[in-house]
């Protein structure tokens, strides 16, 4: 009998936690949100950094982006 109280102790004990209040939660999804803010601007610089060393000279728009009383560019 004893063992058995012996073992349920642990598990009274985990039961009885406390839910982590407003103030704990909303530290922990503010930092989670920042770090997810992070790694966007870092992914969006570097698609930045990308498209600006690929695109050294702008590519024309196609003919159906443009409107329909603009002139040709000069790539086609």
């Amino acid at each position: 009998m004893r063992r058995v109280a012996f073992l349920l102790l642990p598990l009274l004990l985990t039961a009885c936690h406390q839910e982590p209040d407003f103030d704990d939660r909303y530290d922990k999804a503010a930092k989670e949100i920042e770090t997810r803010a992070k790694a966007m601007d870092a992914d969006v610089a570097e698609a930045e950094k990308a498209a600006a060393a690929s695109d050294a000279e702008p590519k024309p728009l196609p003919a159906s982006a443009r409107p329909a009383n603009a002139p040709p560019s000069s790539g086609e």
